[in-house]
């Protein structure tokens, strides 16, 4: 991880611990290094979840060190998530490190667990919001003392001001509630939402320290709805069909590989790298990119 904020406490004894790359982009090069390659030594591979709201220096450094270690085992993970669901998902793929997945399979069902998080905030204030549409009367209201917004910004973005019967769509199965409270009293979130969704339990974190910044403001409650049963999300993973990366070799969900961006051939079509091979040349390595 990226950030130390984001290694929430483990829900039970199975949980992996995460091991946070602190500062990776103010240290000297090697001592990065050396870390990174411990941890494929100790490992086999690696997966970096990576906020998206780091510095373009800690992105660099992420991807100069993968590349000067020439492998595929290190995958760099952006989801499009607020922080707290960012926090939320790092803690499912700990909960499914502890399973007889394949790194491809665990690192792969990150984008799968993504559709299955609810991830919003009470704010003070949307004028500075970038991350959800915000209409012109919205911003407007922001200016008026006292304004609250209930915002959704995954699955579905959704913004509406806070008023008694507010409320916003949740998810159709259960789902516990993390809330993280900022300058914002979390009433709403607590006593209206949640029995609203039908939380099965609801647990308090701190604040993230990206928080503010992704949303704009730190009058804020920040709030994630997910899964929190790990027999629940290894059968969720478990369920879809895997296919091997016609480059690296592993398994993996879905149509890209998240160790070395390959995507499947086209069907009859031999894979680049064994054209190259029998034309005598020396295969070019797959696309690579941060979000995976």
């Amino acid at each position: 991880m990226t950030s130390a904020d984001l290694a929430l406490p483990p829900l039970d004894e199975r949980t992996m611990p995460a091991t946070v790359l602190k500062d990776i982009a103010d240290r000297p090069l090697d001592q990065a290094l050396t870390e990174l390659q411990h941890l494929i030594d100790q490992h086999g591979h690696v997966i970096v979840v990576c906020a998206g709201t780091v510095s373009a220096a800690v992105r660099r450094r992420l991807h100069t060190v993968r590349s000067l270690l020439e492998t595929d085992r290190v995958a760099l993970f952006e989801p499009p998530l607020p922080p707290l669901g960012l926090a939320v998902l790092a803690r499912q793929l700990r909960q499914l490190a502890s399973c007889d997945l394949g790194p491809g399979v665990l690192a792969s069902a990150g984008r799968l667990l993504v559709h299955y998080l609810h991830c919003g905030a009470l704010l003070g204030s949307v004028a500075r919001l970038d991350r959800v549409p915000v209409d012109l009367t919205s911003h407007a209201r922001s200016w008026v003392p006292g304004s609250r917004f209930a915002v959704l910004a995954h699955p579905e973005p959704r913004l509406v001001r806070l008023g008694p019967d507010t409320t916003l769509p949740g998810p159709e199965f259960g789902t516990w509630m993390l809330v993280a409270k900022g300058q914002l009293p979390a009433d709403w979130v607590t006593a209206t939402l949640a029995p609203a969704w039908n939380v099965l339990g609801l647990r308090e974190t701190p604040l993230p320290a990206d928080s503010a910044d992704w949303w704009g403001t730190g009058k804020l409650t920040e709030f994630c709805a997910f899964l929190p049963d790990l027999s629940v999300l290894y059968q969720l993973v478990t369920s879809v069909r895997r296919a091997r990366c016609h480059w690296c070799g592993i398994d993996v969900i879905g149509d890209r590989c998240v160790f070395c961006s390959a995507t499947p051939p086209d069907p009859g079509e031999r894979p680049r790298h064994a054209r190259e091979l029998t034309e005598g040349r020396r295969p070019a390595a797959p696309h690579r990119s941060l979000t995976t």
